[in-house]
């Protein structure tokens, strides 16, 4: 089971896509003993890996300090970052505050089109020097990449850096119009390169020493198994089942795209919200609407929950960016671009 935690809504960068529009930091965010406090409950929740991420979680003062607190808790903590603040020192103070690993954020091999949607010039440039620190302190990392439609063609060469970089991992986002990504809407893929997307980065994992998993694209579970594609992932949708977040200001969601507040960890100790709130136990019936309900692998997939809510309204509807068909005979039409 993983958790992330927005430790702040402060940014150096201003993404286009970002789910939290993170820029300024907010009002009322978890202070020092409220953030050690939420650690206690979500190690008493039973969950094992702790995401530190944002905004930017390097701009948060007390981040090594509660780093090292999570992992006396024997949580195991790790970064996610857009790496443009990681000089040699905060990298050291990372690796000994016990982190176990970083996900770097890295949008295109063109510097210009990378900077232009991350709002900071030179961010290619400085992302790389965080990289090259983090690996001198001996401290893991991978990528991760906000697929797009201007940037899908170059994904398998992002692959192909991150492995000449020495990530671990590549990961790929699929945008859920939420936060400041509801703007840029238009410039998410549609269904069909969706899917074909899913099957261009399956069929690169079987090239690659390193780790490919796309994230908010549940189907990849289907895909790989179709294609007999060894992945260590056993669900692709985890949103109130092995995964949630809490906001900077205490909020608990499902998925950080699943915009819905569950309560808020000031009020009610993070456990008991992860235990007993009524949403989470839809989520984890399973009892989808539509075609997810009656897809062969729902227990699997799950589809995107938070897609489902974005352009519904209703989280337990069916995703509606799936071309696939189950195997019970319904014809639920094939959605087009």
């Amino acid at each position: 089971m993983l958790v992330s935690w927005n430790t702040t809504n402060q940014c150096n960068m201003f993404c286009e896509h970002c789910y939290r529009d993170a820029g300024e930091k907010a009002q009322t965010e978890l202070n020092t003993d409220e953030a050690r406090k939420l650690i206690d409950e979500i190690s008493r929740a039973g969950f094992k890996i702790m995401i530190f991420s944002g905004g930017e979680p390097l701009m948060r003062e007390d981040l090594f300090e509660l780093g090292a607190y999570a992992s006396s808790k024997g949580l195991r903590p790790v970064l996610g970052t857009n790496g443009t603040l990681i000089d040699s020192t905060a990298a050291r103070k990372l690796k000994q505050a016990g982190f176990l690993a970083a996900g770097v954020s890295l949008d295109s091999l063109d510097a210009k089109k990378n900077d232009q949607f991350r709002k900071l010039d030179q961010a290619y440039e400085k992302t790389l020097a965080g990289i090259e620190n983090l690996k001198q302190a001996r401290l893991p990392f991978q990528i991760h990449t906000t697929v797009m439609d201007w940037n899908v063609a170059e994904l398998e060469a992002i692959t192909d850096f991150a492995v000449e970089l020495g990530a671990m991992a590549h990961h790929v986002f699929f945008l859920v119009p939420t936060g400041r990504g509801a703007n840029i809407e238009m410039e998410a893929l549609r269904v069909k390169e969706y899917e074909q997307t899913i099957t261009r980065l399956m069929e690169k994992q079987k090239s690659v020493p390193i780790e490919i998993k796309p994230t908010c694209a549940p189907q990849f579970v289907r895909t790989a198994e179709k294609k007999g594609i060894p992945i260590r992932f056993t669900r692709g949708c985890l949103a109130g089942i092995s995964y949630c977040i809490i906001s900077p200001r205490g909020h608990v969601q499902p998925c950080a795209y699943l915009e819905m507040s569950l309560g808020n960890v000031r009020e009610t100790p993070f456990d008991e919200i992860w235990k007993n709130h009524p949403v989470l136990e839809q989520l984890r019936s399973q009892a989808y609407d539509g075609k997810c309900g009656e897809c062969d692998f729902r227990a699997r997939c799950g589809g995107c929950r938070a897609r489902a809510y974005a352009y519904t309204g209703d989280f337990m509807a069916e995703d509606k960016w799936c071309l696939y068909q189950p195997s019970g005979g319904k014809d639920y039409g094939r959605r087009g671009s």
